[in-house]
Order: C-alpha cells, then sequence, then structure tokens
C-alpha cells in the first residue's frame, strides 16, 4: 500500500455540501429510577458541544491536515453561533453557509449515563430540526456559494442527513459546478441513492443498499453484485458499502470489487460519526491520486479509531499510521 507523509494532505481544498448540525452531550450518572416514571434520573456532571452532520466530515477534512470549506444552513439562534463558533476554532472556512432566522440550527441533543466500571451509553436522543426543503432566495444562495467555491478546491463532498439542504437543485448545482473541472465529486448519501446518479464516488451503508435495490444482501458475493448493480444504475465510477462489524465492500472504475474487515471490531465504544470520519479520509485519499482499495484501507482503519471514543471525534494523521516515507 502507498505510503504518506503526515502532511500529505495539505495542498488539497475540499467543499462539504449538506446537513449542519450540532451535537450536545449530556453527561452524568444514573443513581436511581425516577418517581414519576420508571426511568433513569440522569444527575448531570458535564455537557460538551461538537459538530454533527455535515460539519464533522469538515472538521475531519481540517484534522488530517487539508482545508475544509462548508456550504449548509443555520438558524439566526444561540445554536447557530456554538456551531459557527466550533467550526471557525477548527480552521474550518463558513464563507458557503447561509442564514435562514427562519429555521432552527439543527441540534441533537444526546443524554449520556456514565459509570466507573463500564462504558458511558446513551439513554435517549432529542432532536430540534426542520425536515422541510430550503426554497426560493435561500436555495438560491446556497446554490450561488457553490458555484462560487467550487473553482478554488479540489473535491466536492456532499453529506445528506436528509434535513432539507441536499435538494435536487443544490444537486444539479454541484453537478454542474464540477463538470468539466479535475475534481473529486463524493457523496455519502442516508439512502436516497437515485438522486446522486453520475457522481465520481457513493457511499451508503449496507441498510441503505439493501433498500435502494429492494433485496436482503448476505455474503461477500451477494455484496459484490450489488455494487456492481448500483454502479451500473447510477453511473458512479466507484461505489463504498459500509456493513458495520462486517466490515466495508467497494468497487473500483475498472468494476473490480474488494471486501475489508472491520479494522476494529472488539473496542467499539460508540458508532457516532464514524461514517462521516470514513468518508472525509477517503474522499482526501482519493483526491491525492491514491486508488480506491488504499483510500478505503485508510478511511477504514479511521473509522476503526473514531468508534473508540465517545461522540463525533477528529482523526489525526498519526491516528491512521501515516508514516514518513
Amino acid at each position: 500500500m502507498p505510503l504518506l507523509t503526515p502532511d500529505a494532505f495539505k495542498s488539497l481544498r475540499v467543499l462539504v455540501v449538506g446537513d449542519l448540525v450540532l451535537d450536545e452531550y449530556l453527561i452524568g450518572r444514573v443513581g436511581r429510577l425516577s418517581r414519576e416514571a420508571p426511568v433513569p434520573v440522569l444527575e448531570q456532571t458535564h455537557s460538551r458541544h461538537v459538530p454533527g452532520g455535515a460539519a464533522n466530515p469538515a472538521v475531519n477534512i481540517r484534522s488530517m491536515g487539508a482545508q475544509a470549506v462548508v456550504a449548509g444552513l443555520l438558524g439566526e439562534d444561540d445554536e447557530a453561533g456554538a456551531l459557527r463558533a466550533l467550526l471557525a476554532a477548527r480552521g474550518v472556512d463558513l464563507t458557503g453557509v447561509i442564514t435562514d432566522p427562519d429555521r432552527p440550527t439543527t441540534h441533537k441533543i444526546r443524554l449520556v449515563a456514565e459509570g466507573a466500571y463500564v462504558f458511558a451509553h446513551h439513554l435517549a436522543r432529542v432532536d430540534r430540526l426542520s425536515r422541510t426543503p430550503i426554497a426560493g432566495s435561500r436555495e438560491q444562495r446556497l446554490c450561488d456559494h457553490i458555484r462560487a467555491i467550487t473553482p478554488a478546491v479540489n473535491a466536492v463532498l456532499v453529506s445528506d442527513y436528509r434535513l432539507g439542504v441536499v435538494t435536487p437543485a443544490v444537486v444539479d448545482t454541484v453537478r454542474r459546478a464540477a463538470d468539466g473541472r479535475d475534481l473529486s465529486l463524493v457523496v455519502d448519501t442516508q439512502g436516497n441513492l437515485a438522486a446522486f446518479r453520475g457522481f465520481d464516488v457513493l457511499r451508503c451503508n449496507a441498510h441503505e443498499a439493501a433498500d435502494y435495490l429492494g433485496r436482503e444482501l448476505a455474503g461477500d458475493n451477494a455484496y459484490a453484485g450489488a455494487l456492481q448493480e448500483i454502479r451500473t444504475k447510477l453511473d458512479a465510477r466507484a461505489v463504498i458499502i459500509t456493513r458495520g462489524a462486517e466490515g466495508v465492500s467497494a468497487i473500483d472504475e475498472a468494476g473490480e470489487a474488494f471486501h475489508l474487515p472491520a479494522s476494529n471490531r472488539s473496542q467499539v465504544f460508540d458508532v457516532t460519526g464514524a461514517g462521516d470520519v470514513f468518508i472525509a479520509v477517503v474522499t482526501l485519499a482519493l483526491t491525492l491520486g491514491l486508488d480506491l482499495y488504499t483510500a478505503v484501507t485508510y478511511g477504514n482503519r479511521a473509522a476503526g479509531v473514531a468508534v473508540t471514543r465517545l461522540g463525533n471525534v477528529a482523526v489525526r494523521p498519526e491516528d491512521i499510521g501515516l508514516v514518513v516515507k
């Protein structure tokens, strides 16, 4: 496998288009059940905010050493201010972010119980969001930002959490802005595979692939067939299906399918955001000119690191074994 230096990605600039989310963790200890209902009482000890949704791959692109610019939408609220501050502190370019005062910033609150002798675990999640597709002048402004930014980037990564930002007009704008340019066009879907016909690289999970094809998938041979079918139907150069504990399957532009085991099955702490970390690293590796097998191998390593930590994390080059030649 080709070796990379830790600063291999510094020359790259990636535009991340998608649904920006503020993740909040309320963390504490559970010592009793409520007298009001059969639910645990969480006595909060601390809390933290981290970038989520499309903001998570952007942060990981930065932590790997590349430049990241985001195009998305935030509300006019305290959560928007908190997420802007988090992204700015991590060096993410907010040039493509627009404000919609009539829409809340997507805010996911996780209640997490921690103990002295066991891993922390999630008790519940509360989401504050709108799934209404953006339209009118706000959609137009976002598309204008994408057109203006794309000439100055090496790759575009669409992170679709199906929260109303990645509309057909936005997808079409991304395609047209990338057309004829020497850049990677990657999408991390949340099940809406058919919307991304013609993208260079498409990633989905096993459930999403099975749902799109209308059949169950079991075993490497079934996934190899699924990859070829999705690649043909959607006119993609490459397709990646992440399979959780079963690893990852992919097919390259030559039509060669391969399968990799999960890089970490024994120390899985929290799978939140692992897919974002995976696609961020894969996008960077492909943009650098590495083959799909190598890119997926590095992405798989990064996801294996992410699941050992609580919540969304920013993986660094040294975490995935990048070494000096």
